[in-house]
């Protein structure tokens, strides 16, 4: 569990999605919550078809622990708010390996990120938005 929360950076935010409310909103509680499917016991995410309130899933805390799976340093301007360099990243979760997670690693120097490096889970909070993103795991 992290209780970690990072400075908001100038994410381009939309409209909280109803079908996974869950992965936005669960760094309130300081800890990141999936889903799981009930029968199978394997998490889903992304969540694609599987809404929140699906009976077949139960919505559960997550170790907030991984590794940095891939990952590039995007030298390029995207948003103007956020000055590049920065890094998009694949953390794979503990909690199952093909459990992936786009995001970006934070509190760290670009070229400090590698392959394998160990990440744990902090929030940026935007409102009712808290994003998951990763930090070292130091």
């Amino acid at each position: 569990m992290s209780d970690s929360q990072t400075a908001p950076s100038p994410r381009m935010m939309s409209l909280l999605p109803q079908g996974n409310r869950t992965y936005w909103t669960s760094g309130k509680s300081g800890r990141l919550s999936l889903l799981r499917n009930k029968a199978t016991g394997r998490w889903i995410h992304p969540f694609w078809n599987v809404a929140d309130d699906d009976p077949g899933v139960s919505i559960e805390p997550v170790s907030g622990k991984g590794t940095v799976f891939t990952f590039t340093i995007n030298q390029h301007t995207y948003n103007p708010a956020v000055p590049p360099p920065y890094v998009l990243a694949m953390v794979q979760l503990d909690e199952q390996e093909d459990l992936r997670i786009g995001t970006n690693i934070v509190n760290c120097a670009p070229e400090d990120v590698e392959i394998g490096m160990r990440v744990r889970v902090a929030f940026e909070p935007h409102g009712e938005f808290f994003a998951p993103v990763w930090e070292p795991d130091r």
